[in-house]
């Protein structure tokens, strides 16, 4: 039976094994998935450690995205661009990265009619998160994207990456004062402390869309911020979640499940 799973620090709360779990049922696929929950500092000879027992691929979430692709033996080139990746696949001398982050955001993005093209979007955080979804938001061709983060150096320095990419405009939080966006993606992890990033004033557009990678108890923060900003379209990441690990399905077994039933499940709990 071929082992996978998902490894993070936590990793307990997430909805990967099912979700894998009935993308295997679906197509029939012999395989296990399981949460694994790994310290930082201890990723590295967890890689090896796995490789060793035989383990086919991994998902990889917070807060070992960046970390990872270091400790590959190849990455893709939308990895290599994101700087961070969240699945593995096995090779015979180590990991291979990709991320699938991107590709399952827009998916979910095109699901909850949210569009980026022409949009004004704004994404909040520098993190892996973050870089993973980048390109794919600059190939919809927004009319803006911004990057914000409390530190003015890591958007800066992230926009002058992805300057081959398309535009990035980079700033602060506080910056942020007067601006308003048609579509803000919550790209950090404060929602998993009970919190939101320090934003200032309104900054959702008239009829605009708020969306966070999170899901979850994680969601809540930022779900009761886009209320108060009276967002008109208000999503959490279930849906990028499920359509990242079925990309993430495709690379490892060849071929790509269907989605639509497995979020509308994990949504009602079964």
């Amino acid at each position: 039976m071929d082992r996978y799973a998902v490894l993070g620090w936590p990793a307990a709360h997430s909805k990967s094994p099912p979700m894998q779990r009935r993308f295997a049922e679906q197509t029939g696929q012999r395989m296990t998935y399981e949460a694994i929950e790994i310290r930082p500092e201890a990723l590295a000879d967890a890689l090896k450690r796995f490789h060793a027992e035989g383990w086919k691929g991994f998902n990889i979430t917070l807060p070992h995205k960046l970390a990872v692709v270091a400790l590959c033996e190849r990455v893709s080139a939308r990895a290599c661009i994101a700087g961070a990746a969240n699945c593995l696949l096995r090779t015979e001398a180590g990991w291979s990265g990709d991320n699938t982050d991107g590709e399952g955001l827009i998916r979910d993005l095109h699901n909850q009619g949210m569009p980026v093209r022409g949009r004004r979007v704004l994404v909040l955080g520098a993190g892996g998160a973050a870089r993973g979804v980048l390109k794919p938001l600059l190939d919809e061709k927004p009319a803006e994207l911004t990057l914000s983060s409390r530190n003015p150096w890591k958007p800066e320095e992230i926009a002058q990456q992805f300057k081959p990419y398309g535009a990035i405009r980079p700033c602060t939080h506080l910056a942020l004062k007067g601006d308003r966006y048609d579509l803000i993606v919550n790209a950090t992890s404060a929602g998993h402390s009970g919190q939101i990033p320090r934003l200032p004033g309104q900054l959702v557009a008239e009829g605009g869309a708020c969306y966070d990678l999170s899901y979850g108890t994680a969601f809540e923060p930022f779900r009761a911020w886009a209320q108060e900003q009276h967002a008109e379209k208000i999503a959490d990441g279930l849906g990028m979640l499920v359509e990242q690990g079925a990309a993430s399905f495709e690379l490892w077994r060849g071929m790509r499940p269907q989605t639509a039933d497995v979020i509308r499940r994990l949504r009602a709990g079964a």
